[in-house]
């Protein structure tokens, strides 16, 4: 396995946002490119990112691999790169060796960790509502619902897009309307976590649009589009207010 990424800021954002949820991962490797899969720890959340072969400038792959790695580890060595720094990858034995080609060539090896962790595949839902939001307004949003309260409800309208959330004495909600945003929609309510909805909307950092699949009371999908590299977030919903 030989793998030559010319540009490496991306891959390691996308790492460094995905440590936020999962500290261990199988890193999948075919020749179609480098894919991850993978449950938080209280199983309420799913991500999944894949980067195609065609990014990589030198691709060379004998056989499928799947390797365990700290995803802490792989995070600290890919903030290393600098900007035009290239970063080739190889496996020996139980190890990954990273090489970072810039002024100076340097070296890192990381060992490969053993997971048990059945590999999941990312499911495929119909939505009823479809939000397509600039990702720096969506995380205002996030952040100013945060400051009230620790859920939030997207309600989605042919025409209007709301989220809001509130406390025991103090609320936030932002409107949109299908003149701001891209709504393809008909009448959706559901409720969810902001703990992990802030660790989500990190992905801003690699998209300026994020895309907001949902339903009644139904797991979201939040997509980063960026070109042919796909991340993706599940959430499972919380019980909405009225219900409790």
């Amino acid at each position: 396995m030989q793998l030559k990424l010319d540009n490496p800021k991306l891959l390691s954002d996308i790492i460094s946002i995905i440590s936020e949820l999962v500290t261990e991962v199988k890193l999948k490797i075919t020749k179609e490119g480098i894919s991850l899969t993978a449950i938080d720890p209280a199983n309420v959340a799913m991500v999944y990112f894949k980067i195609p072969a065609d990014l990589f400038s030198q691709y060379e792959l004998e056989t499928e691999e799947v390797l365990g790695l700290n995803l802490e580890n792989l995070k600290a060595v890919l903030r290393r790169c600098q900007p035009g720094s290239a970063l080739l990858l190889s496996k020996a034995d139980n190890t990954i060796k990273l090489s970072i080609h810039d002024r100076v060539k340097r070296d890192f090896t990381l060992a490969l960790i053993d997971i048990d962790a059945e590999e999941k595949e990312m499911p495929t839902w119909e939505f009823n509502s479809v939000i397509k939001i600039d990702s720096e307004a969506f995380t205002e949003v996030i952040e100013d619902c945060s400051i009230v309260s620790d859920a939030c409800t997207f309600v989605a309208e042919p025409s209007k897009f709301v989220i809001e959330a509130a406390g025991p004495l103090n609320s936030a909600r932002a409107e949109f309307s299908s003149e701001e945003i891209e709504i393809h929609s008909g009448n959706s309510t559901a409720r969810f976590s902001l703990e992990y909805l802030q660790k989500f909307v990190k992905g801003a950092k690699i998209s300026s649009q994020t895309v907001i699949n949902f339903s009644d009371d139904h797991p979201m999908r939040i997509n980063f589009p960026t070109g042919n590299v796909i991340l993706s977030f599940i959430l499972a919903p919380r019980q909405r207010v009225d219900q409790e």
